[in-house]
């Protein structure tokens, strides 16, 4: 993966797997620390101390498929970004996922597609709630889907024209926030 999105993409997929109804992403850029975090907690299934002892392992994977690398390879990237990753989980309340990475580090991947990222996920995935909360310093943003569905009412929160309102609607927030001439 060579995008920090593609690494969200990738957790929130497994959040998806272990039943999980509500997931929060939150992206943290505090350039004052020189610090970029990234948090995923949902409330799915959770996982055993077994499994957990597993999930750096390459070759472990509770999913249909050979490898595992979604994990191992977040947990990489942060640690080579000057970083660490950790993991906590309990048995039916869910999972966080936390990377905590050096903002400015030659070796930290761009950010991607984050608005993408989100929104292909509540297209694809409408009846589970995403809450996304981006902070740059001491600004920040949150698009939570269960207040826009209770917006939205009858309409389908994956219609093509949600789905492209709140892509731009993230983007310009990020504009927003990063921006140095607000108060």
């Amino acid at each position: 993966m060579k995008e920090i999105s593609l690494h969200i993409l990738d957790i929130v997929q497994n959040s998806i797997n272990a039943g999980a109804n509500l997931i929060q992403i939150i992206v943290a850029e505090d350039m004052e620390l020189n610090q970029l975090t990234i948090i995923i907690s949902d409330n799915g299934y959770g996982m055993d101390q077994e499994t957990l002892n597993l999930i750096n392992d390459p070759f472990f994977t509770t999913a249909n498929k050979k490898t595992g690398l979604g994990i191992p390879l977040f947990k990489q990237h942060a640690e080579a970004a000057g970083g660490n990753f950790v993991v906590e989980t309990e048995k039916r309340k869910g999972t966080t996922v936390k990377a905590m990475l050096q903002h400015d580090h030659i070796d930290r991947q761009p950010m991607g597609d984050i608005a993408a990222t989100i929104t292909g996920q509540i297209r694809a995935f409408p009846d589970i709630d995403f809450v996304y909360r981006h902070t740059f310093n001491n600004k920040h943003f949150t698009l939570d889907t269960r207040e826009i569905k209770t917006e939205l009412q009858e309409i389908r929160i994956n219609s093509r024209e949600i789905i492209s309102f709140l892509k731009d609607m993230i983007n310009e927030n990020l504009i927003e926030i990063r921006s140095q001439n607000n108060c």
